[in-house]
Parts: C-alpha cells; sequence; structure tokens
C-alpha cells in the first residue's frame, strides 16, 4: 500500500537506504556512505515529498520527490524485482507530475530500470550533487 511517509518514519526510511544503498551502489567506498546517511536522515528527507509503499506493515520502499524530479528511490535489498520500484514511479509520474530523474552513471540497474519505464538521457554530469567524482545521468520521460 502506496502512503505518503512522515518524520516517524525516518528511521525506517534511513535503514531501508543503507541497505539498499550496500546492494546497488558498489561503486561507493565505506566512508562515503558514512558521510551521506547523516545527510539524507537530517537534511535531505526534509527537502522531499516522501511517500513509501508498506506490506504486511514493513515499509519495503520509499521515494522522494521536489518539483518535478525524482530525488531518490530505494527498495528494500530483500523485495527488488517485484514491482515496488515500479509503482513508486508510475505513482510519481502520474499523480505528482514528475518527468525527470537524476541517477548514477555507474548505478547500471537504476539506468536500465529508468529506461524501461520510458526516460531517456537528456545530459550528464561529471560530478555528483556534492560536486565528488560520480557522474550523474539526467533522464526525462
Amino acid at each position: 500500500m502506496l502512503q505518503k511517509a512522515t518524520e516517524l518514519d525516518f528511521p525506517h526510511l534511513i535503514d531501508l537506504w543503507e541497505r539498499s544503498v550496500r546492494a546497488t551502489h558498489d561503486f561507493l567506498p565505506e566512508e562515503e556512505i558514512n558521510h551521506l546517511k547523516p545527510l539524507i536522515l537530517n537534511e535531505y528527507f526534509h527537502h522531499v515529498l516522501l511517500h513509501k509503499y508498506v506490506q504486511d506493515e514493513k515499509i519495503i520502499g520509499f521515494i522522494g520527490t521536489s518539483s518535478d524530479n525524482i530525488e531518490m528511490l530505494f527498495i528494500d535489498p530483500d523485495f527488488r524485482g517485484q514491482g515496488v520500484g515500479r509503482i513508486l514511479t508510475n505513482f510519481a509520474i502520474t499523480a505528482l507530475k514528475i518527468e525527470k530523474v537524476d541517477v548514477n552513471e555507474q548505478n547500471l540497474q537504476a539506468v536500465g530500470f529508468y529506461k524501461k519505464l520510458g526516460f531517456k538521457i537528456i545530459g550528464r554530469s561529471e560530478l555528483d550533487g556534492q560536486g565528488k567524482p560520480y557522474p550523474i545521468l539526467h533522464l526525462k520521460i
């Protein structure tokens, strides 16, 4: 079931974020994950509209959006490939009028996922949003 997330969900979301990142972002060193985690929890979550996907009273995925952009989409590693990401993304596109997403170029699974949903690459940045050398692909549906 898709629901709006609240600050009470943040501890669950950050745990899910970390497990998902460890499963999909093998290009990120441990110190980068440790650096990002408090930023995500204490800053980024407050600047996006968060929706969670709940199954059997457990959050198994979430999406964060702002304006017309998907800012974050993370799925519990135990539930990847079961359509949760598609449900959250389709909700963002249809209900929230989202058109764009930025993806780490090195996260080939995410790039493939968004392309499969109809997103096209419209640009590339050599550095990520924090100025780190993790190239970002800009996609639009």
